[in-house]
């Protein structure tokens, strides 16, 4: 009987094995199709087999790929036994499933290729800036993939022009405002990267050409689309929902997501309060608090923030400002056994080019999923060159000096940075192309409290309440993405909402405004990824007690990758048994 049972469960475990291999097999053939039909795509991924092409975006090129996720999918049960995989296995099949379903409902019902010119700016700027930027290949086999595709940027840009079709206003004056961005780019940008080289000739006549096309398509972009571009960027209650469902993947539908922000809405100002109340003899010495009642309460709070603000750097100081931050904070990290920092530290802070500005004063692009050991570049905007002093005085005192530390530990340390080098070691392919945007903007907002939590600053209250406020923004985010695309909100009660009662500075919500409009669901993954990881934590450390290790209990929730979240705490428990 027990040879039999053994026998059986070798069995089961090879099945297994043969099915997760099937899986992988199966994944692999469709990015070999996949990566030709997006040449850039295959850059941002570190695949360098296509990096002297550019994307067909013809109607008939785009329709291709849709095909393909189209096919992929009615493939995938036919060809992969979901109840004979691994857990890790299904893990797995459930993200690339889901992924597709989510790439052909968003080409299906968005049509981005045809109402978002912005697109098509994007791949004629960042798959030559990324080979300049990321690409581990030898410097001039860079420049030879680059002046390639440059020559083929007139072609693609007439390419877009075919398939675009009822654009809306704000998303063609974004666009408008990338692709000056992107005539500097050909002008100056790409030409300062590459440096001496003995193409220096061919590549200044392919970036003149290039130029000149992009200044063409600025002058149609103005003139041509932009008169007859609709004011219908709302997504619909119902669009919202279904499209929120399936980016979430959370056990939340849109309007619980709603009711739990409004809730951590109201309970972070009361703490934002406290924090203010507590700084107020500090800020303004012998002076008293305001009334203890709705407007007094957001006069202190308001009052104390732009105190804090003062203490803010120069427009052209904000990089060398960040980097200034990240020594310490990775040494507290060390220190204080958060986890293990990745070594050697390939992150680059960098000023973020003119043609990558208008959506947020920070991103960050990690190294491709198939060259780790590329740099990761987290890029600062600047206040652009034209905003009046008024105004880029708000955009300082936003991102004073506290608060550029809280956007550090986002971004990077141990945010966005150390979380997708981890992702990138996980053996799993479909997880690190696949990845979850909850579980990675979650994880980024989580770090900012634990970090602080654990004696990060010190103490400092003007740190803390920069963190409050930080968070609030997260959780602003999703009531203004909820309203915007499922309510008749207007510009301007958006705007009152922000600078009001979220406490932005009109410098920040203005563009976050723009941002809201240009997508729909994207902007509620920040708090709803938080909460997610703020419950695994609270029930893992409660399962463990004593025996629970917080540098331990990181390292296996960034071990699993970028999953759904709703897989997080079966997967995290199950790494936590084995060794650290």
């Amino acid at each position: 009987m027990l040879r039999t049972l053994i026998f059986l469960a070798l069995a089961i475990a090879a099945g297994a094995q043969t099915a997760d291999q099937a899986l992988r097999d199966f994944y692999q053939e469709y990015l070999e199709a996949s990566l030709p039909l997006s040449p850039t795509g295959a850059t941002r991924l570190g695949d360098h087999r296509f990096d002297s092409q550019l994307d067909d975006v013809s109607p008939a090129g785009l329709e291709k790929r849709l095909a393909l996720a189209k096919r992929t999918l009615e493939d995938l049960p036919k060809r992969v036994a979901y109840d004979q995989l691994t857990r890790d296995g299904q893990v797995d099949y459930e993200m690339l499933r889901d992924g597709l379903k989510l790439e052909i409902w968003t080409e299906e019902h968005e049509k981005p290729w045809q109402r978002d010119p912005r697109g098509y700016t994007s791949i004629a700027t960042d798959g030559a800036y990324a080979l300049l930027t990321q690409s581990t290949l030898p410097k001039e086999q860079n420049i030879a993939n680059v002046i390639a595709r440059v020559k083929q940027v007139p072609a693609m840009i007439a390419q877009a022009r075919l398939s675009l079709k009822n654009p809306t206003q704000v998303h063609t004056t974004t666009a408008i405002t990338q692709t000056r961005g992107a005539v500097m780019l050909y002008e100056r940008d790409l030409l300062d990267l590459a440096g001496d080289t003995p193409r220096k000739a061919e590549l200044e006549t392919a970036c003149k050409a290039a130029a000149e096309a992009m200044r063409s398509h600025l002058n149609y972009l103005q003139r041509e689309l932009l008169p007859t571009a609709t004011d219908d960027w709302r997504a619909g209650k119902e669009r919202f929902a279904q499209k929120l469902d399936q980016v979430l993947q959370a056990g939340m539908n849109a309007d619980e997501v709603l009711a739990r922000a409004e809730a951590a809405f109201a309970q972070t100002k009361r703490d934002m309060l406290l924090v203010s109340r507590q700084l107020w003899s500090k800020a303004f010495p012998g002076e008293t608090v305001p009334p203890d009642d709705e407007d007094g309460r957001r006069e202190t709070i308001e009052r104390v923030i732009d105190w804090v603000g003062k203490d803010h750097g120069s427009p052209d100081g904000l990089v060398k400002d960040a980097k200034a931050t990240v020594a310490e904070i990775s040494d507290f990290i060390t220190k204080n056994d958060i986890l293990q920092m990745p070594k050697p530290d390939n992150c680059q802070i960098l000023e973020m080019p003119e043609f990558q500005r208008g959506n947020s004063m920070a991103f960050l692009n990690a190294a491709p999923v198939l060259d780790p050991k590329a740099d990761t570049i987290y890029a600062i905007s600047p206040p652009p060159a034209d905003w009046p002093v008024e105004r880029v005085k708000s955009f300082l005192s936003e991102y004073n000096q506290r608060m550029l530390k809280i956007l550090t530990i986002h971004e990077a340390y141990p945010g966005h940075y150390v979380q997708l080098v981890y992702a990138n070691r996980n053996p799993s392919m479909i997880r690190r192309v696949q990845g979850s945007g909850v579980y990675i903007e979650g994880w980024a907002v989580y770090t900012e409290q634990m970090l602080l939590d654990q004696g990060y600053g010190g103490g400092d209250l003007a740190l803390r309440l920069m963190q409050l406020k930080f968070f609030l923004r997260a959780i602003a985010n999703t009531i203004l993405d909820h309203q915007m695309h499922c309510t008749g909100m207007t510009d301007d009660e958006a705007l009152t909402f922000l600078t009001k009662e979220a406490f932005q500075a009109e410098g920040e919500a203005r563009p976050k405004i723009t941002r809201a409009k240009l997508s729909f669901t994207q902007l509620s993954t920040y708090f709803a990824g938080r909460e997610a990881h703020m419950q695994t934590r609270r029930e893992v450390q409660r399962e463990l007690g004593k025996a629970f290790q917080l540098g331990r209990y990181h390292e296996a929730v960034l071990s699993t990758g970028s999953i759904p979240v709703r897989h997080l705490k079966e997967l995290v428990m199950a790494r936590l048994k084995e060794a650290r």
